[in-house]
């Protein structure tokens, strides 16, 4: 069955617009797990512009589920990591200027510098996603670089409009999750999605979580966390396709 992960990082951009003390993204968090969350987003990110390094402390000894660190491929980052020690790490693009991340890891363009952060994660026994393009060239160079699992970027699904481009886009995640599982790699799927798109990618069966914040806590702005997070994990658990 497969699993829900849910980022906090909007949160913490609620908390920041202020620079007060809430609301709190280690308090979203517990209402997250209680209410079915089988893991916990955040993406550190260098401006610190949301989640901040107490933050981090903090989920790491409260998360009971998993704790999924997302953060740019550089050696701050990887000190932070091997100090705070997630239960996974998803390396991700970083553009100061971007309102979100926009677009995956080119992981084909930066081959040894992320093979390298990669070793050094493993060396502290972390294991290591890479947030990729559904595209078959990015799945076999992080196979290759030594990635554990990688989460399929789902940012162009999520916002094509005509049936063509759904439809297109709904097939290149289909063929990069079936390379993904043949190479022996765990698939992960993740960004723009919400209570209605999801339902078309859990027919695919190599992938095993998905990863969702936005639409979650646009959500739990209406109805609260608690509901937002048991309706998305319902239907992920439901399997079933909205008509």
């Amino acid at each position: 069955m497969a699993r829900l992960g849910v980022n906090v990082d909007h949160v913490a951009t609620l908390r920041q617009a202020r620079g007060g003390r809430e609301p709190d993204p280690i308090a979203a968090a517990v209402l997250a797990e209680l209410a079915g969350a089988d893991g916990i987003v955040v993406h550190l990110r260098e401006d610190r512009r949301h989640i901040q390094d107490r933050d981090l402390q903090i989920l790491r000894q409260t998360v009971q589920s998993k704790l999924d660190l997302e953060m740019a491929a550089d050696e701050a980052m990887v000190k932070i990591a091997l100090s705070v020690r997630p239960d996974f790490v998803t390396l991700v693009p970083e553009r100061r200027q971007e309102l979100t991340t926009e677009g995956g890891l080119d992981v084909a363009g930066h081959r040894e510098r992320i093979k390298d952060i990669i070793a050094r994660l493993h060396e502290g026994d972390i294991p290591v996603s890479l947030f990729i393009e559904p595209d078959l060239e990015q799945v076999r160079t992080a196979h290759k670089v030594g990635a554990d699992l990688v989460e399929l970027h789902t940012g162009r699904y999520a916002n094509a409009v005509s049936f063509k481009d759904v439809q297109t886009e709904f097939d290149n995640i289909v063929q990069a999750a079936k390379l993904s599982g043949k190479l022996a790699m765990r698939v992960n799927a993740g960004h723009g999605l919400n209570y209605f798109n999801v339902s078309r990618l859990l027919t695919v069966p190599e992938i095993e979580e998905y990863n969702i914040g936005h639409s979650i806590m646009a959500r739990a702005l209406l109805v609260g966390m608690d509901r937002a997070v048991r309706e998305m994990k319902a239907l992920i658990d439901s399997q079933t396709q909205i008509p």
